[in-house]
This record gives structure tokens, sequence and C-alpha cells, in this order.
């Protein structure tokens, strides 16, 4: 977002919502108190369980857009995000409270709540959205801006500036190296001088920023007007687009002094990041009680058909390429490594990984457990660990990573990988090695709550009815 405003006003919202919360949850159990005298609360234990309401507001209120930007918000957006938060945390507390059999908590004050905290938090962005209007229709909080070059670039930023701005920008003029340009009318403004003049521009003009837009080979006079713009005490800022990148997220950090221009080429939101690592946990020990008795009658069943270790563990590429631990059923022969060399050539699959129909190193329990997907269950503790995620592109092993011929098939470690993904759903094991990549990077580039919430409800029936299993 370039208007700093509009960051202070998201920050003061969140602000806002953290005190109304904090007054909703006191008046609610107030009126508990007032209203219903002969139903007695421990106060200290609905104060206990706070920290834990509040985590899950904010995170709510986040994920459905509740601090969206001011200029594409309304009224009813506002209101209608609050609402979805205030029931997925409300949804979210109720279940946690009923899985650990917590009976002391008045579902009555929580509800209070919601209603109290809801009809706060509409009615500052309500008082909010009132004040930008009114902003931007008389000019007040416009952005001053000098730009350095008049050509292409400095055209296409003027036009960025007007499109996106929340505030309003106000565009003083341009600057440029070329004399005979100087007093040519540009977009919105006129070349006022030379970049040579930049410091009496400075001096003469209400200038809030100076935003350099020349082409990489005027990069020598930058040094100039920033030392101008340190004297004035003016924001300096210049187009970075020096590189022919296409970034998905771009962010500027410090290191002893020096400034570090970050280009990632897959950007996730940290704040989602937190809600999906939440859901991981919570499915996981939600299913972890009806899901342990028949790990352990698996574990009996492998043990009692060949006499080997029930569990098979593989060193597997994670994120950002680091070696993790993946734990599976075993499915195959206490041998099968060594095996391997003698079968690569019956290899089925296409690309670095493996997959015959008919591997004679897979036992009697293997086959059944493969065709069921149950053999994934140990994955669940990589989950517990933060190796895996629940939704993700499957973890790779050494062998395979090695044989990757192109770089485009590493970008699917810069993400987490999980037990199941898009591959899972569109016909798992059936599906060529480049059509699995497709997938794994269209569920990188596209990722979000939404989707994994999808990919999980839409594995069940493909692995009931075990399709493409092998």
């Amino acid at each position: 977002m370039f208007d700093k405003k509009s960051q202070e006003v998201q920050r003061d919202l969140g602000i806002w919502d953290i005190f109304f919360s904090l007054v909703s949850f006191a008046l609610a159990i107030w009126a508990h108190i007032v209203w219903r005298p002969l139903e007695q609360i421990d106060v200290f234990s609905h104060i206990a369980i706070l920290p834990l309401l509040l985590t899950l507001l904010l995170l709510s209120l986040s994920y459905f857009d509740s601090y969206r930007h001011l200029r594409s918000a309304s009224f009813f957006s506002y209101s209608i995000s609050i609402i979805k938060a205030m029931a997925a945390t409300l949804g979210l507390l109720f279940t946690i409270l009923f899985f650990l059999n917590i009976q002391y908590v008045s579902r009555m004050v929580i509800v209070t709540f919601a209603g109290i905290a809801s009809i706060g938090m509409i009615g500052s962005r309500m008082v909010v959205l009132r004040y930008f209007h009114q902003a931007v229709k008389n000019g007040k909080s416009l952005l001053r801006v000098l730009i350095i070059g008049s050509g292409k670039r400095a055209l296409f930023l003027s036009r960025a500036l007007k499109d996106k701005s929340e505030w309003g920008i106000a565009i003083v003029g341009y600057l440029d190296i070329e004399p005979e340009l100087v007093g040519k009318e540009v977009f919105e403004g006129r070349v006022l001088g030379m970049v040579t003049d930049i410091n009496s521009i400075l001096k003469n003009h209400v200038i809030d920023e100076v935003i350099v837009a020349i082409p990489r080979t005027m990069l020598a006079d930058v040094d100039t007007i920033a030392q101008a713009c340190e004297e004035e005490g003016v924001n300096f800022r210049f187009m970075a687009d020096i590189f022919n990148l296409t970034a998905a997220r771009v962010s500027l950090t410090k290191l002893a002094g020096v400034p570090l221009l970050t280009l990632e080429p897959v950007a996730l939101d940290e704040s989602k990041l937190l809600v999906k690592r939440f859901i991981d946990l919570t499915l996981t020990l939600l299913a972890l009680p009806f899901f342990l008795p028949l790990m352990g009658l698996i574990a009996i069943a492998i043990k009692l058909d060949d006499g080997g270790p029930t569990v098979f563990v593989q060193e597997r590429v994670g994120l950002k390429k680091r070696l993790f631990p993946m734990f599976k059923f075993r499915t195959m022969r206490v041998d099968a490594e060594e095996m391997l060399k003698e079968i690569e050539h019956l290899n089925e699959a296409e690309g670095p990984n493996f997959k015959i129909a008919n591997d004679p190193r897979i036992t009697r329990v293997g086959r059944f457990l493969r065709r069921t997907s149950l053999d994934e269950l140990p994955q669940l503790i990589n989950v517990l660990r933060g190796d895996m995620s629940l939704v993700g592109p499957r973890p790779m092993s050494i062998r395979d990573v090695n044989l990757f011929n192109t770089g485009i098939q590493r970008k699917r470690f810069s993400v987490k990988p999980g037990i199941t993904c898009i591959w899972q759903i569109s016909g798992r094991n059936n599906l060529p090695f480049h059509k699995w990549l497709e997938l794994d990077l269209e569920y990188i580039d596209n990722w979000s709550l939404s989707l994994d919430l999808m990919i999980l409800f839409k594995t069940i029936p493909v692995v009931l009815l075990r399709k493409g299993a092998m």
C-alpha cells in the first residue's frame, strides 16, 4: 500500500478492535451478573480464556478482510466481514470448549460479548469511512509528490499514483535532465526544471515525497537527489523495477544501516499462514483419538505379515529444501531400497518420480494400505511436528529431487509440503509428472485458506473411492 495514512488507519482500527473486545467482554460479564444473578459464574475463569478469544477474533478479522483498503470498502462490506469473522470466532471457540469439555464458561456471556463487540467494530468503521470520504472530498490529506523524470516511466508512475492512491495525490511537477523539456506539460503537471534544480524546488514548494522514475542509465544522478531530500526532510522513493523480474511481493528491510530490497517469487500472508497452522493442529489433534486405535491395528497387521518394522522413515525434501524425516506405515519389503536399483528400468512414471503398477517390493498388507491411503496416517505426526501441513505439495525423496531438470520444479519448495493437494483430487498416480508439477505450482500461485478447505473436503471421497491409488 502506497499511502502511509492508510497503514496508520488499519493499525488504529486494530487497536480499537482490541479495545472494543475488552470492553465488550467486561460488559458481557457484568450484564450476566446483573440480569441472571441466580446463575453464578467464575469471573476469573472467563478472563482466562480471553487471550484465546482475542487471538481467534483478530485472526478471523484479518482473514475476512475487516481491515481492507478504505477505497474499496463500504459500510455494508465492513459489516458483512465483521459478522463473518465473529461467527467464525464463535464457531472455533465453541468447538474447542466442546472437545476440551470446558463447562465453566458461559456460552451466553460469549454470545453477548459477540453482539456488543460487533456493534462497536462496525461503528468504528462507519466513523473512519465518513472521515475518509470527507478528507478525500476536501483534499486535506492529499500527498504532494515531485517526480524525477518525464518520460514513459514517469507517465506510467503518475497514472498509477492517481489510480491506486486512497487519500489522493497532487503531482507538484516533474524534473528532467534535458533543459529543452522545462515547461513541458506532462500528466497533470509540467516540468518545473532540471534535476540540478532539486534544492530550490524543494525549498520553494510544499512537497511530501520525491519519486525517481528515470532509466537505470541515469542512476548516477540519484545520489544528488537523495541528499537534497535528506536535507529538506522530504521522503525519497525510487522505482525499483531495474531488474527484469516478476516478483509476487517486494519488501525493504534495513541491515546495519544498509537498505535491502527483497523480491519474493512467492508471497504468502503471514497471518493466514498462522491460521493455516492453527487449522492443521486443531484438525490433527481432533482426528488422532479416532485414528490411533486404527493405527495400532495396522501396526499389528504389518508386524504379523513379515515381522519387520511397522513404520518406514525416509528423509524427504521439505520447505526451503530442508530435509526432514517423513513417517509412513511400511508397505514394502525391508530390503526395498536395495531392490530399487534392480527394477528401476521398469519405471512407468514420467519424470523423476518412480512408480510401477505391480511393484514386487510391496507386501500383502502394504498393497491394501496403499489402495486405501492408510499408509499416510503416520504423517499426522509430521503435521504436529511442523514438518508438513495437511494440504501442500507432496514431499519428494532426495533421489527424485536430484533428477529435477528445470529450476521451476524447485519452486514447490517455497511452501510447506502436505499430505494432500490438488493432485490428490485430480487423478493422483494416474497423472503424468508434468501435470503433477503443474498442479503443485497452481496451488502455490493461488493458495488461500478456502482452497485448503476445499481440497480437504474433496480428498475424503477420493480416498474412500480409491481413485488413482497404486
